[in-house]
């Protein structure tokens, strides 16, 4: 059983269930992936296999060791590669081996990893939902993060203090979204709920443990 798939972010619509509801699902484009190396405590440490979506690159932009690497599996080079841990002695796919939608079902449980959206450089209020002070009555206290410290002792900003800064563009895992349904034929899986990322993004798609 494949622990999990990766993909592209498509876009948000809405689907009906069995009793007429609305559910809000994120399209996801599913595989499909390949295996290009199996990972063993003997030889890595751990267990898992390392998966590439099938979204080939220019044979120029690969370099030696990669192509090697890609050689090895006897795969073609392809532009994202991420892992899936695999439990302790359990039986996982080899080099190779291709990983597509339809290994997964509808009412399934998923995690799904992406990297969400870069915001730039960003004040407290955006970044930490600082309130602000008051917008009228001569204030002069608006949009500023405030006090941030102690002046005579001990002297210096405590580190976790939320301040400004670069807001967005990390590693975000959203768990536990339901698989609605599952399109083999477009490699696509609809799961209720959002998705890290801008549309057209890389996503990775775990089964939720």
């Amino acid at each position: 059983m494949a622990p999990g798939i990766l993909g592209r972010k498509i876009g948000m619509t809405q689907v009906f269930d069995d009793d007429g509801r609305v559910l809000p699902v994120t399209v996801l484009k599913a595989g499909p992936c390949v295996v290009v190396q199996r990972k063993s405590v003997s030889r890595d440490g751990y267990e898992a296999i390392q998966v590439g979506l099938v979204d080939y690159i220019r044979e120029k932009l690969v370099n030696k060791p990669a192509k090697g690497h890609f050689a090895k599996a006897g795969v073609e080079p392809v532009r994202y590669l991420r892992e899936f841990r695999l439990a302790p002695g359990e039986e996982g796919l080899q080099p190779g081996d291709r990983i597509l939608a339809e290994h997964f079902r509808p009412r399934e449980k998923v995690d799904v990893l992406g990297v969400s959206k870069g915001k730039g450089f960003q004040g407290v209020i955006k970044r930490h939902n600082f309130h602000g002070g008051g917008a009228t009555h001569g204030s002069m206290f608006h949009r500023a993060p405030g006090s941030i410290g102690q002046s005579a002792y001990p002297a210096r900003v405590f580190k976790g203090v939320r301040l400004p800064g670069r807001m967005g563009g990390d590693r975000v895992t959203v768990q536990g979204l339901e698989i609605v349904e599952v399109h083999p034929d477009d490699d696509v899986i609809l799961v209720r709920g959002a998705v890290p990322g801008a549309r057209g993004g890389y996503i990775a798609i775990r089964r939720a443990r």
